[in-house]
């Protein structure tokens, strides 16, 4: 059993492979040293990653008092930290990707006339799809921090979305009705107003931008501040708008067309959501999805897909327009609502 084990990493939105981690750890250790990446450094590699002091209370808030108790925590500055000139610490914690730091760690401390520290190396937590659990693949919206997928279950099974229509129910009519992001008002015919509004208060180069409905789109692009992904029907208030011509196609990387009548999901939406989506984590591709029907209820199925901290904003007509940051919890609702869709075949 070694006195002090040290481990070092970002513990962004922590997951149950960092729970592993710590578990497997303290089962060799009778204390550890938890050493969280600065915020510098953490925002640097990644700009939506949370602060340091959530990303350490939330290691906190998901272990039990007699852990805690075993654990004291640091910022990490570097890639070594204390591990080069600690003197208690008998042994090093990391994952496979972190070894090789580990083995740098140990030739410093033998020069520093310190004894190598044991390497314990813990594997990885698998999600759903036989991949590991990562805090990258849950800020991308790709999995929960279970490692499963933000995927629906209709009538007791999984779908994937190939097959199934999903129609609206009156129980999600009424859900639909409840307050859903925040609306920031501003007169119906100037929609330029609540816009700027919008973008002085959630501009942010990290994440998408998603505007749903023809005006939110327009609007936006006369403002000069196109949309990352644009949802489009042609239609305001479900009624053909000869404004939409104005939409400049040109604007976009991809343009997709899909079919998604009133009242329902389809798997062509969906097909085209995520692809748009994948467009953008991979390429920062934009793409405007041009749907034969209506584009009302697409929200639900793009904050299911989207990174989190997407920007998602969509009209609410003679009020102003609705902006909603796509969370953990705005996934957990969007999947409520939609398994209470009816499917068919």
């Amino acid at each position: 059993m070694h006195k002090v084990g040290l481990i070092g990493g970002t513990f962004d939105r922590f997951h149950l492979g960092h729970k592993k981690l710590i578990n497997d750890a303290l089962l060799k250790c009778i204390k550890i040293e938890i050493w969280i990446i600065s915020d510098e450094i953490a925002k640097k590699n990644n700009p939506t990653t949370n602060s340091w002091v959530i990303r350490r209370d939330e290691i906190i808030d998901n272990l039990d008092y007699e852990q805690i108790k075993k654990i004291t925590f640091g910022i990490l500055n570097d890639d070594h930290g204390p591990a080069t000139t600690h003197i208690d610490a008998t042994a090093i914690i990391c994952s496979s990707e972190t070894r090789k730091i580990c083995l740098e760690i140990n030739e410093i401390r033998l020069k520093n006339s310190l004894e190598k520290l044991e390497i314990i190396e813990i594997g990885h937590v698998e999600a759903w799809d036989n991949l590991p659990i990562s805090s990258t693949r849950i800020r991308n919206g790709e999995i929960n921090r279970e490692g499963e997928p933000w995927n629906v279950t209709i009538n007791n099974q999984i779908s994937i979305w190939d097959s199934e229509i999903l129609n609206i129910t009156d129980e999600v009519i009424r859900d639909l009705k409840k307050p859903f992001g925040e609306l920031i008002s501003g007169p119906e015919k100037n929609p330029e107003y609540a816009m700027r509004i919008a973008i002085n208060k959630y501009r942010n180069e990290n994440v998408p931008l998603i505007a749903v409905g023809d005006v939110s789109v327009l609007t936006l692009e006369r403002l000069n501040y196109p949309p990352d992904i644009a949802l489009i029907d042609g239609k305001t208030k479900r009624k053909i708008w000869v404004e939409s011509e104005e939409i400049k196609f040109d604007n976009y990387d991809e343009i997709i067309k899909c079919d998604n009548l009133a009242g329902e999901l389809t798997p062509a939406l969906f097909n085209a959501c995520k692809k748009s989506i994948n467009s953008w984590l991979n390429n920062k591709n934009t793409t405007l999805v041009s749907i034969d029907g209506e584009e009302d209820l697409a929200p639900l199925i793009i904050h299911l897909l989207a990174p989190l901290g997407s920007v998602v904003i969509y009209g609410q007509p003679k009020k102003g327009i609705v902006v909603r940051i796509t969370e953990e919890e705005t996934k957990r609702r969007c999947k409520m609502i939609i398994e209470k869709f009816d499917s068919k075949k």
